[in-house]
């Protein structure tokens, strides 16, 4: 679907981000794995056009995204926003649903599916951490882009709906939505992902299925089998 070209992103004499390149396939739940500082964060907004690139390209089939397209084609989620903190969440999802010519017939299920009915008349500056997360991620679902960038979607969720979101977002990955998702819990990144994108120190280190990962691993003199903590520590 797209591919990230050798980004590059400096704050001074900081490197955020040095000669980054991966690829995200249509249909695919592909991981952000990294930790706090890797770069994470700085990479979905360079792919947002929240930010400039120093260097590199977001292209599809070899060839530069416009600003439309990048607009028509990805989502960007960030972590830790709180939108309209005096609007419902009903007033928020509908609206955004308007506004960007969402997936309007999805809005029941996605509301049911991330248990949000008794919050949607709560406004969304009242709403804890993991609640707003989830009325986030709503929306996020409920937006026409084909591809969905969310920054540490379990990011506030406690054990029990770190589960259910990970198979809402399963299910609707196996219905065709593309999902990019950063993550920084490996645990919550083995659930849901069937790729995975190893970034430290604003470097891609690896690329690939657990198992593709694992024999990069083991081709450097390390096995880690098929436990994605270990092939992170191994590569990384």
């Amino acid at each position: 679907m797209l591919q990230v070209q050798n980004f590059s992103k400096r704050y001074g004499r900081i490197a955020a981000l040095t000669d980054v390149s991966c690829s995200v396939r249509e249909g695919e739940v592909l991981g952000l794995i990294g930790p706090n500082g890797s770069g994470k964060t700085t990479l979905f907004e360079c792919m947002g056009g929240v930010l400039p690139l120093d260097a590199g390209s977001l292209t599809r089939d070899g060839r530069p995204l416009s600003v439309r397209e990048r607009t028509s084609t990805l989502f960007y989620l960030p972590d830790a926003i709180t939108p309209w903190p005096a609007q419902p969440v009903r007033w928020a999802i509908d609206f955004t649903l308007g506004f960007f010519g969402g997936r309007a017939h999805l809005r029941d299920e996605v509301v049911e599916r991330f248990e949000l009915p008794p919050l949607l008349d709560v406004a969304i500056g009242n709403l804890s951490k993991g609640q707003r997360k989830r009325a986030l991620l709503a929306i996020g679902l409920l937006m026409p882009q084909p591809l969905l960038l969310a920054d540490e979607p379990f990011d506030g969720l406690d054990l029990r709906q770190s589960r259910e979101v990970a198979r809402t977002l399963r299910s609707y990955a196996s219905a065709g939505r593309t999902m990019f998702l950063s993550i920084h819990q490996i645990r919550d990144a083995g659930r849901v992902c069937d790729r995975f994108v190893l970034l430290s120190g604003g470097r891609a280190r690896g690329e690939g299925t657990i198992r593709e990962l694992a024999a990069m691993a083991a081709a450097r003199g390390t096995s880690a089998g098929d436990d994605l903590e270990e092939v992170f520590l191994a590569l990384t």
